[in-house]
Protein backbone atom coordinates (compact mmCIF):
# COMPACT_ATOMS: atom_id res chain seq x y z
CA UNK A 1 0.00 0.00 0.00
CA UNK A 2 2.15 3.79 -1.05
CA UNK A 3 1.68 6.48 1.25
CA UNK A 4 -0.82 8.14 -0.95
CA UNK A 5 -3.69 5.23 -0.60
CA UNK A 6 -2.22 4.87 3.09
CA UNK A 7 -3.12 8.29 4.12
CA UNK A 8 -6.54 8.41 2.29
CA UNK A 9 -7.68 4.92 3.58
CA UNK A 10 -6.75 6.56 6.86
CA UNK A 11 -8.74 9.88 6.33
CA UNK A 12 -11.90 8.00 5.63
CA UNK A 13 -11.51 5.70 8.67
CA UNK A 14 -11.64 8.39 10.69
CA UNK A 15 -13.40 10.33 9.12
CA UNK A 16 -16.50 7.60 8.94
CA UNK A 17 -15.99 5.76 12.28
CA UNK A 18 -16.44 9.04 13.71
CA UNK A 19 -19.22 9.80 11.99
CA UNK A 20 -21.09 6.18 12.35
CA UNK A 21 -19.24 4.97 15.76
CA UNK A 22 -21.46 6.50 18.37
CA UNK A 23 -24.73 5.58 15.56
CA UNK A 24 -23.87 2.42 15.71
CA UNK A 25 -23.17 -1.03 18.31
CA UNK A 26 -23.79 -4.51 17.72
CA UNK A 27 -25.53 -6.90 19.85
CA UNK A 28 -22.60 -8.35 21.25
CA UNK A 29 -20.80 -4.71 21.46
CA UNK A 30 -24.18 -3.81 24.09
CA UNK A 31 -23.74 -7.01 25.91
CA UNK A 32 -19.76 -7.17 26.47
CA UNK A 33 -18.29 -3.78 25.49
CA UNK A 34 -16.88 -2.71 21.83
CA UNK A 35 -13.17 -3.68 21.41
CA UNK A 36 -12.52 -0.58 19.65
CA UNK A 37 -13.16 1.63 22.84
CA UNK A 38 -9.65 0.22 24.26
CA UNK A 39 -6.89 -1.48 23.48
CA UNK A 40 -6.56 -3.59 26.77
CA UNK A 41 -5.76 -6.97 26.31
CA UNK A 42 -8.33 -8.96 29.05
CA UNK A 43 -11.00 -6.48 27.47
CA UNK A 44 -10.40 -8.05 23.85
CA UNK A 45 -10.27 -11.46 25.54
CA UNK A 46 -13.35 -10.84 27.37
CA UNK A 47 -15.37 -9.35 23.78
CA UNK A 48 -13.67 -12.29 22.33
CA UNK A 49 -14.72 -14.88 24.25
CA UNK A 50 -18.71 -13.31 24.43
CA UNK A 51 -18.30 -13.00 20.87
CA UNK A 52 -17.57 -16.75 20.34
CA UNK A 53 -20.38 -17.54 22.59
CA UNK A 54 -22.98 -15.74 21.13
CA UNK A 55 -21.71 -17.04 17.84
CA UNK A 56 -22.14 -20.47 18.73
CA UNK A 57 -25.81 -20.03 20.22
CA UNK A 58 -26.96 -17.56 17.05
CA UNK A 59 -25.61 -20.56 14.94
CA UNK A 60 -24.79 -24.01 16.29
CA UNK A 61 -23.14 -25.29 13.46
CA UNK A 62 -20.56 -23.15 13.61
CA UNK A 63 -19.06 -25.19 16.55
CA UNK A 64 -18.26 -27.86 13.89
CA UNK A 65 -15.91 -25.14 12.29
CA UNK A 66 -14.39 -24.08 15.24
CA UNK A 67 -14.01 -27.84 16.44
CA UNK A 68 -11.84 -28.16 12.91
CA UNK A 69 -9.88 -25.00 13.14
CA UNK A 70 -6.26 -24.70 13.83
CA UNK A 71 -7.04 -21.27 14.34
CA UNK A 72 -9.81 -18.52 14.85
CA UNK A 73 -9.43 -14.94 14.43
CA UNK A 74 -12.05 -13.35 16.00
CA UNK A 75 -12.96 -9.39 15.89
CA UNK A 76 -16.03 -9.13 18.08
CA UNK A 77 -17.44 -5.44 16.77
CA UNK A 78 -16.63 -4.08 13.39
CA UNK A 79 -18.09 -0.74 12.48
CA UNK A 80 -18.43 0.37 9.16
CA UNK A 81 -19.72 3.84 8.36
CA UNK A 82 -20.13 5.70 5.46
CA UNK A 83 -21.16 8.72 3.37
CA UNK A 84 -19.15 8.47 -0.48
CA UNK A 85 -16.35 7.42 1.13
CA UNK A 86 -16.24 4.81 3.64
CA UNK A 87 -14.36 2.61 6.17
CA UNK A 88 -14.59 -0.14 9.04
CA UNK A 89 -12.09 -0.41 12.03
CA UNK A 90 -12.20 -3.30 14.60
CA UNK A 91 -10.00 -4.84 17.17
CA UNK A 92 -9.52 -9.05 17.60
CA UNK A 93 -7.83 -11.85 18.57
CA UNK A 94 -6.48 -14.72 17.62
CA UNK A 95 -7.53 -17.84 19.05
CA UNK A 96 -5.13 -20.78 19.16
CA UNK A 97 -7.19 -23.55 20.83
CA UNK A 98 -8.13 -21.98 23.72
CA UNK A 99 -5.18 -19.46 24.33
CA UNK A 100 -4.37 -16.17 22.98
CA UNK A 101 -1.74 -15.64 20.47
CA UNK A 102 -2.28 -12.44 19.12
CA UNK A 103 -4.28 -9.22 18.77
CA UNK A 104 -5.09 -7.70 15.53
CA UNK A 105 -7.12 -4.67 13.98
CA UNK A 106 -9.05 -4.52 10.62
CA UNK A 107 -9.17 -1.10 8.60
CA UNK A 108 -11.25 -1.25 5.45
CA UNK A 109 -11.55 1.69 2.94
CA UNK A 110 -14.88 1.61 0.25
CA UNK A 111 -15.36 4.01 -2.76
CA UNK A 112 -18.71 4.36 -4.49
CA UNK A 113 -22.63 4.66 -3.65
CA UNK A 114 -22.59 4.19 -0.07
CA UNK A 115 -24.57 5.51 2.92
CA UNK A 116 -25.37 4.49 6.71
CA UNK A 117 -23.42 2.90 9.27
CA UNK A 118 -23.73 -1.12 10.42
CA UNK A 119 -21.81 -2.69 13.08
CA UNK A 120 -21.04 -6.91 13.25
CA UNK A 121 -19.34 -8.97 14.55
CA UNK A 122 -16.71 -11.36 12.28
CA UNK A 123 -14.74 -14.46 13.08
CA UNK A 124 -11.97 -16.11 10.46
CA UNK A 125 -11.45 -19.92 10.76
CA UNK A 126 -8.24 -21.06 9.93
CA UNK A 127 -8.53 -24.62 8.39
CA UNK A 128 -5.04 -25.34 7.93
CA UNK A 129 -1.85 -24.81 9.25
CA UNK A 130 -0.55 -24.06 6.23
CA UNK A 131 -2.97 -21.10 5.31
CA UNK A 132 -1.94 -19.87 9.66
CA UNK A 133 1.76 -19.82 8.53
CA UNK A 134 1.02 -17.96 5.62
CA UNK A 135 -1.54 -15.53 7.12
CA UNK A 136 1.43 -14.52 10.10
CA UNK A 137 4.14 -14.52 7.58
CA UNK A 138 2.60 -12.35 5.57
CA UNK A 139 1.43 -10.12 8.62
CA UNK A 140 -2.03 -10.36 7.72
CA UNK A 141 -4.27 -10.11 5.07
CA UNK A 142 -4.07 -7.53 2.41
CA UNK A 143 -6.66 -7.76 -0.73
CA UNK A 144 -4.59 -9.84 -3.18
CA UNK A 145 -1.79 -10.76 -0.60
CA UNK A 146 -1.23 -13.90 0.39
CA UNK A 147 -4.36 -16.55 2.17
CA UNK A 148 -7.99 -15.75 1.07
CA UNK A 149 -10.74 -16.48 3.05
CA UNK A 150 -14.28 -17.66 1.54
CA UNK A 151 -17.85 -16.68 3.64
CA UNK A 152 -19.02 -19.83 4.86
CA UNK A 153 -21.41 -21.97 3.45
CA UNK A 154 -25.08 -23.40 5.45
CA UNK A 155 -26.50 -25.98 4.35
CA UNK A 156 -30.70 -26.29 4.54
CA UNK A 157 -30.31 -27.59 8.46
CA UNK A 158 -27.80 -24.56 9.38
CA UNK A 159 -24.84 -26.90 9.30
CA UNK A 160 -21.41 -26.04 7.72
CA UNK A 161 -21.46 -27.74 4.58
CA UNK A 162 -18.60 -29.86 3.68
CA UNK A 163 -16.97 -28.26 1.01
CA UNK A 164 -16.73 -25.23 3.47
CA UNK A 165 -14.42 -27.58 5.78
CA UNK A 166 -12.13 -28.07 3.06
CA UNK A 167 -11.72 -24.01 2.63
CA UNK A 168 -8.29 -22.69 4.03
CA UNK A 169 -9.62 -19.82 5.54
CA UNK A 170 -13.50 -19.42 6.24
CA UNK A 171 -15.08 -16.29 7.35
CA UNK A 172 -18.41 -15.99 9.31
CA UNK A 173 -20.23 -12.74 9.45
CA UNK A 174 -23.20 -12.00 12.34
CA UNK A 175 -24.66 -9.65 14.66
CA UNK A 176 -24.86 -7.10 11.69
CA UNK A 177 -27.10 -3.84 13.57
CA UNK A 178 -27.88 -0.58 11.61
CA UNK A 179 -28.23 -0.30 7.66
CA UNK A 180 -25.14 0.73 4.77
CA UNK A 181 -26.85 0.87 1.13
CA UNK A 182 -24.08 0.32 -1.72
CA UNK A 183 -20.76 0.09 0.00
CA UNK A 184 -18.28 -2.08 -2.19
CA UNK A 185 -15.12 -2.58 0.19
CA UNK A 186 -11.87 -1.99 -2.03
CA UNK A 187 -9.54 -2.93 0.74
CA UNK A 188 -9.23 -5.03 3.66
CA UNK A 189 -5.99 -4.85 5.93
CA UNK A 190 -5.31 -6.62 9.53
CA UNK A 191 -2.24 -6.04 11.66
CA UNK A 192 -1.15 -7.31 14.25
CA UNK A 193 -1.12 -4.60 17.51
CA UNK A 194 0.39 -5.03 20.99
CA UNK A 195 -1.63 -3.53 23.62
CA UNK A 196 -1.55 -2.92 27.13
Amino acid sequence: MNGMTRRLLTAALLGTVALGGAACTSESARTSGSATEGSDRAKIDRDVTAAISDLYARNPGTMELGDNAVAMLVFPSITTAGFGIGGSYGTGAMREGSQTTAYYNLIAASFGFQLGAQSFSQAYFFNSAEALQTFKDVQGFEAGVGVTAVAADFGAGGDITSSTLQEPVVVVTWGQAGLMAGATVEGVKMTEINPN
